[in-house]
């Protein structure tokens, strides 16, 4: 226990000894791993002044609630419960912000992550020699553990375009098990884009200057309890941060997003009406089928991808199509309209698609997030 004292002009009990490191710990159906993980850790901080940020996801499997209980005989341990939103990276940086600890670590709820070295990588926070203090697999030291040769390939090939992007040498930008300061945290966080589970990823791009990193070596362990939660949309949100980082400067990420769904209901709008069309049907209703088709797929895929973070379910789903249509009807007549409007004062033919294609993409952009995937 650290002694106590008493702050008179607030009436409140502090700590003698000042609040050095937060460790925070992203959670979704982990409730299995959590007492586990506070004994590791307890036992690798031990000396130090720390407390547990847990950040959970509305976990169906009562994560939230096991973490209230122990809180309530450990005020070291808290509970940020998100209802609503999900996002490994937006909830290690409300974590992170819900915290008065001058040094911030990020660990696994899954206890994969080697916790023993969490005092080497405070110490090189603690002692100014870094602005962030990286858990590396890959550095000489580092190992995957058991990860068979497909899995280490595509962490590979993720890790080469990490470190392109980020002009970086860093071993391991893919690291979910890092420290860092404060400061670093602060200046970074502005430009910080908070897309998928490559948190350190956007971090290390998002600060204005080229942070201070050292590497210390783990062998990542195999998973006890729970479920994985690698999947190809992590590997998609991943690309879309590296995105953000480099186009995204130009151009939104979410805007280009939209658009490339929307190029694909082109596609898929094309193959209906000439489906349509070789079966028989007349061009009109063939026409309106292949238009309703391109709509609700170009609703579906950016329910899904586009607005992951609004994504819409239930009858809120079924409003959201809706309203998609209508929105999209608004956006071919705006096509329509400036499209023969240009034609009519420049007369190439190609130059006024163009042009009633782009209005009319901006308008579906721009009124689908108001409307549809309203936040």
């Amino acid at each position: 226990m650290f002694e106590q004292k008493i702050l008179p002009e607030y009436g409140v009990a502090v700590a003698q000894t000042p609040l050095e490191l937060a460790v925070i710990i992203p959670t979704f159906n982990e409730a299995a791993n959590i007492e586990p993980l506070l004994t590791r850790l307890a036992l690798s901080l031990a000396g130090i002044h720390w407390e547990a940020i847990f950040v959970d996801d509305d976990s169906p499997d009562g994560t939230a609630d096991l973490i209230r209980r122990i809180g309530c005989a450990d005020t070291s341990i808290r509970v940020v419960h998100r209802i609503g939103r999900r996002g490994l990276s937006s909830a290690v940086v409300e974590g992170m912000l819900a915290t008065s600890a001058p040094i911030l670590a990020v660990i696994d709820g899954d206890m994969q992550h080697d916790e023993t070295i969490l005092p080497l990588m405070i110490d090189a926070i603690r002692t100014g020699s870094a602005d962030i203090a990286v858990g590396t697999r890959y550095c000489e030291g580092g190992s995957t553990g058991d990860w068979d040769q497909k899995r280490r390939r595509i962490s590979q090939i993720a890790t080469k375009i990490g470190q392109h992007i980020l002009k970086s040498n860093m071993s391991d930008p893919m690291s979910g098990f890092f420290a860092l300061s404060r400061q670093t945290l602060m200046a970074a966080i502005p430009k910080m884009s908070g897309i998928g589970f490559k948190v350190l990823t956007d971090i290390v791009a998002s600060h204005p200057s080229s942070p201070r990193i050292a590497e210390i070596p783990y062998t990542f362990r195999n998973r006890v309890a729970g479920d994985s939660k690698l999947g190809a949309l992590v590997s998609a949100q991943y690309l879309a941060l590296l995105a953000d980082k480099t186009i995204g400067r130009l151009i939104p990420l979410r805007l280009l997003a939209f658009l490339c769904v929307g190029a694909l209901g082109v596609l898929i709008h094309l193959g209906t009406l000439g489906l349509l069309l070789w079966s028989g049907t007349h061009f009109f209703a063939a026409q309106i089928i292949a238009v309703c088709t391109a709509m609700t797929s170009n609703f579906f895929v950016n329910n899904i991808f586009t607005y992951r973070d609004r994504r819409l379910t239930g009858w809120a789903a079924l409003r959201g199509l809706i309203t998609f249509y209508a929105v999209c009807s608004i956006g071919a007549l705006a096509n329509i309209g400036v499209g023969t409007w240009v034609n009519d004062e420049d007369g190439r033919w190609w130059l006024a698609g163009l042009a009633g294609t782009l209005v009319g993409a901006i308008w579906n952009f721009a009124a689908s997030s108001f409307v549809t995937w309203r936040k």
